[in-house]
Order: structure tokens, then C-alpha cells, then sequence
């Protein structure tokens, strides 16, 4: 272990401490003074340290403030990979109150310990821990998600005579009857251990950033997964016995029938997660061994909309910007689910928000709440859809109009007669390119004059995900490659370096951290309208496209490649292999 004994903070008056953690993040420009001084109100009325209440109110991030206290202490700061394989002196210190203290022993020697503390200033447990231990302890600071992740990670397992089993044994005496009775599932969903066993599902997804939560029922399980960056990854599932009572947790708090298993369901939870306010769109669905259920995690705080960090490069972000500068027509973004449509039209959206404009969106679902715009929510079951509410928007008086997705063509009617009409509108379609819109409208049943009329910009993107900047490693690009993806066009000067994932903590290993987008921007010219009006496929238009300026998608994938944002591997899976 990489620690070494650090000064006790126990020397220095905790309220001291504070004061000088107050400064030292005002010095570092992590807050303001205005931020400072309401922290420190805050704490004056409701008797709270003040880097609880930081955190709380979601003025510092927990990383933060661990950062912060590490420097201000003179103690390392403990990361994910340092946590022992093993629980440390499990016979002389119990799991419950590990967890109520929110501390744990990483490393130790004979003539010391040393303890990941979330709260370092924390005398009386670092007293404690060190008498039970028999031996002095050293101070490292954890960052809470992290230290509890670690904590459920080493003592979750069960028939050892361990807290956890004592917890079952009140909470479930026979899993049968709990599949069978609403009330008694509403009982265990209600119990502590259950309730703190999800919040620290939610708080964890949260913290690493996960976009959701697939919760998965099986005979001999219940398997939970985390999606990162567009890959899910398997985490570490709660006891079996809880499948029922953790499903039953998550539909209370959405506030869905919990005695419905037949039926599919939908709802969303509003938490504020470490200071935070975050949604979760949840859906359930039956399935063999019980509901299936998939939290959305939608954190506004977590998603930029700006086209630059998007990694949109500037040729296509300007004649994005130029198309919504236009008085009307419509621009359509395209490609499959989960490829960051609704953040690339939000971005423009809020680019278009402003006093001299009303912009309403009609949305299914209303993923983020955009101030300022009158966003309005589908609701088929009450005959609530694009169509019907397309019609009644245009007697809003509008000036932009979102549409969430084109699905038919009376939506696609409504929406060329609004862009005719002087409006414009943006919305979303699902196809494989930028081209095959135009023969996706076509078999829709939209006329071509109608098309080429109001047709301004097609998008068409992607999302790859991003080397991490921490740990990818480059090599010099192989001939063979170089000539098989034709790389010396896109780069002809200088060697062409590619770059690999490795895989690191800053990671979780996988070597990727983050997303981009790589995209394709066609806007109609004469060459492809007459294409459209001969009734040409989606290749020739790409083609005349092409010939017109337009870069290839896979091209823009290529360009991220050689820049070492991405590997061509990434590239080529989310075209799906179109090289």
C-alpha cells in the first residue's frame, strides 16, 4: 500500500479544522465567498458542520471536499484501487459499525493500521478503531461512494453469521408468500436495510456516472447492471432473498402499484444524490422469474449542451447553425436509439431560446427540463400524441417547434405544413445515414416537392466513446492499415499515430471515459432534390452528397481516431462495420 502515517488531525481542534477547510476552498476557487457565507448561515441555524452542509446542498462535490480535507490534514487520499481485496481484522470489528461510521481498515503492519475515514475529523471512531485494533492508526480519506462501494463489495456476503444474515433473518422469513402478497412485499420494501441497500444503488450509479440501471431477476438472483458510456457492466447484485423487496423499494419511490406484476409500467423518482437533484425514468416489465426494471439516471449537471464538447467539429457545427438560424423549414437529427439526438437538439434549442422567440417541444418523454421553453408531454392513452398536439401548438403561435420523434406520416404532414407555414421545426427519425432520410420520409408517404421544399439539414450521428486521457497508449499506425481506411487522405502529412485502451482506476478499467459524437451533416442542394425527384435511393444521394462537400460519417470516425479520442475498433462498432 502506497500510505504512509500521516499527522493525527486529533491534534488540532476539529472546529479549527473546519474554519481552515472553509478557506482553503475559497482559496482554490472550488466556492465563492457568497457560497462560503451561505455554508456557513446554513450551519449557524441548523447546527451542522459546515462541510456537511457543503455537500448537502450540493455546493462541493464529495470528491471535492475528500480532496480538500486529504490536503488540509496532510493525509493521502484514498482511490478505488486501494481498498484490500479482503476485510481487514473482521474478527475484531463488525460490518455494522463500519458502515455507521463510514470508515475501514486498507493496510496494515505490525506496528500500525491505517483507516480509510470518510469523515477524518471523526476523533471519536479513530479512538475507537484503534483501541479494538490494539494498535495505532494512521488517517487516509475516502470519498464516501467509494468507501461504501467497497464496504458492500467485502461484507456482503451472507451465511458466515454476519449483520447481513441477521438482517435477513428478521426482515424475510419465507420468499414464497412475499411474491404473493402486496402488503407484505410493501412491509419489506419499507424495512431500513432495504432502503439503504437502493439509495446506495442510486447513490453509486450517480456518482460514477452511470445513464442507467438495469435491474434483472433470476431464479438464483437478481442481477443489477450499470451502463457506462454505452456498454453495460455488471455490479456486484444484493442477496437473493431481497430480489422481491428491492423491486417493491424502487416502484414505492416511482410511485407505481406494486401489487401489478402483469403489466408493464412506467414512472419517474425525483432524489437530490449528493447535493444533486437527479431524476430516474423508470420502467418495469414482466419477465420470466419476475420485473424487470430499468432506471434512466437523468442528471442535468452531468450533460453539457454545447456542440463543441458534444466533439462536433466545426464544419458541421456551423452548418448546424446556420440551419437554425433560418426563419423556417425543418432540421432533422438521425440516427438508432441512444445515440444523443435529444441532446443535440436541446443544445440548438437552447441556442434559439430567447425573449423575441416562442419555442415549445412536444416530447416523449420530456427527458430534461429546458427553462424558458414550453415543453409539453405525449400521452396516448388519453388520444394525446404528436399529431393532435401538433395541431393545437400551431394555434400557440410559435416560432420553433421540437418535435420528439417522427413516426408516421401524419406527425411528418403536420410537421412540412408547419415548416411551409413560416415555423421551423426540429425533430428526430430513425435511420442508418443522413441520406436514407429522405427515402425514410419517402416510404412514410411525404410527396418529394414537399420533402425538397422544407427539408434544410439532416444529421446524422453516433456516439463512440473516449480513450481514457489517463491511461491510452499510442503506436504508430501499421502500413497496411493506413492504406486499407485510406487514412493518408484524411492526414497527409506526418505519421499517423493510433492510440489503444489500457485500462486504469480513473476508468474502472475499461480505458474508455466519456463519449462523443461523430456525425454527418448532408443539406439538400439542387444535385440531390432532382435525385429526389427521380426517386434515386439513399446511395446515389449519398454519393452526389459526397461530391457536394459532405464528409462520410465513418470519415468523421476516422478524423477522431487519428486525434486519439477514440480507436477505430469504437468507430467500427458503432457504425457497425461499415468500413
Amino acid at each position: 500500500m502506497p500510505f504512509e502515517s500521516a499527522e493525527s488531525p486529533g491534534t488540532h481542534d476539529p472546529s479549527d479544522l473546519i474554519g481552515k477547510l472553509g478557506m482553503s476552498l475559497l482559496d482554490s476557487g472550488a466556492i465563492d465567498r457568497r457560497t462560503l457565507e451561505r455554508a456557513r448561515r446554513v450551519a449557524a441555524e441548523t447546527g451542522a458542520r459546515l462541510d456537511q452542509v457543503l455537500t448537502q446542498l450540493g455546493l462541493v462535490s464529495d470528491r471535492g471536499l475528500a480532496e480538500a480535507l486529504a490536503q488540509l490534514i496532510a493525509a493521502p487520499l484514498v482511490g478505488a484501487a486501494d481498498y484490500p481485496d479482503a476485510p481487514l481484522f473482521r474478527d475484531r470489528l463488525k460490518p455494522k459499525f463500519l458502515r455507521r461510521v463510514r470508515a475501514m481498515p486498507i493496510a496494515a503492519s505490525d506496528e500500525r493500521a491505517t483507516l480509510a475515514m470518510a469523515d477524518p475529523l471523526d476523533a471519536f471512531t479513530r479512538n475507537a478503531i484503534s483501541a479494538a485494533l490494539g494498535r495505532p492508526v494512521a488517517v487516509a480519506v475516502a470519498v464516501p461512494i467509494e468507501l461504501e462501494a467497497a464496504l458492500e463489495r467485502l461484507y456482503a456476503e451472507l451465511g458466515e453469521g454476519g449483520d447481513a444474515a441477521e438482517m435477513l433473518d428478521e426482515m424475510v422469513t419465507d420468499a414464497e408468500p412475499a411474491e404473493e402478497d402486496a402488503e407484505r412485499l410493501k412491509d419489506l420494501a419499507s424495512e431500513a436495510p432495504v432502503i439503504r441497500l437502493v439509495n446506495q444503488l442510486i447513490a453509486r450509479a450517480v456518482e460514477t456516472h452511470a445513464s442507467d440501471v438495469h435491474l434483472e431477476p433470476f431464479p438464483d438472483r437478481l442481477r443489477i447492471r450499470y451502463r457506462y458510456d454505452g456498454v453495460l457492466h455488471e455490479v456486484e447484485p444484493p442477496p437473493a432473498r431481497l430480489q422481491a423487496a428491492v423491486i417493491s423499494r424502487i416502484k414505492i419511490m416511482a410511485r407505481l402499484d406494486i401489487a401489478e406484476r402483469r403489466l408493464p409500467q412506467d414512472g419517474r423518482i425525483k432524489l437530490t444524490v449528493r447535493g444533486h437533484e437527479i431524476d430516474f425514468r423508470v420502467s418495469t416489465v414482466p419477465s420470466l422469474h419476475g420485473e424487470k426494471v430499468v432506471l434512466r439516471i437523468l442528471d442535468r449537471t452531468a450533460v453539457e449542451f454545447d456542440y463543441a464538447k458534444l466533439g462536433l467539429p466545426d464544419d458541421i457545427r456551423q452548418g448546424i447553425e446556420r440551419a437554425l438560424d433560418l426563419p423556417n423549414g425543418m432540421v432533422l437529427v438521425t440516427g438508432p436509439t441512444g445515440s444523443g439526438k435529444t441532446t443535440t437538439l436541446y443544445t440548438g434549442l437552447l441556442k434559439l431560446n430567447t425573449v423575441a422567440r416562442n419555442v415549445v417541444t412536444v416530447e416523449d418523454p420530456i427527458e430534461y427540463q429546458l427553462t424558458g421553453i414550453n415543453q409539453i408531454q405525449v400521452k396516448p392513452q388519453i388520444g394525446l400524441n404528436f399529431a393532435s398536439l401538433l395541431r393545437s401548438i400551431l394555434r400557440q403561435d410559435p416560432d420553433v417547434i421540437m418535435i420528439g420523434e417522427i413516426r408516421d406520416l401524419e406527425t411528418v404532414q403536420i410537421a412540412v405544413q408547419a415548416a411551409l407555414t413560416g415555423h421551423l421545426v426540429l425533430s428526430t427519425i430513425h435511420t442508418n445515414s443522413a441520406a436514407a432520410t429522405m427515402t425514410r420520409l419517402r416510404d412514410m408517404g411525404l410527396e418529394d416537392y414537399l420533402m425538397t421544399a422544407t427539408l434544410k439539414a439532416v444529421l446524422a450521428q453516433r456516439l463512440v466513446r473516449r480513450l481514457c486521457p489517463v491511461c491510452k497508449t499510442a503506436d504508430p499506425a501499421p502500413a497496411a492499415l493506413i492504406e486499407r481506411l485510406g487514412l493518408e487522405r484524411l492526414a497527409p502529412s506526418g505519421q499517423i499515430t493510433l492510440f489503444h485502451p489500457k485500462g486504469c482506476p480513473a476508468c474502472r478499467g475499461t480505458g474508455y471515459r466519456g463519449r462523443r459524437a461523430i456525425a454527418e451533416l448532408l443539406v439538400p442542394s439542387r444535385a440531390t432534390d432532382r435525385l429526389i425527384f427521380e426517386g434515386a435511393d439513399d446511395a446515389a444521394i449519398e454519393r452526389a452528397a459526397v461530391e457536394q462537400g459532405m464528409r462520410p460519417i465513418f470519415d468523421n470516425g476516422l478524423l477522431a481516431v487519428i486525434e486519439g479520442d477514440t480507436t477505430i475498433e469504437e468507430v467500427v462498432r458503432c457504425i457497425r462495420g461499415e468500413a
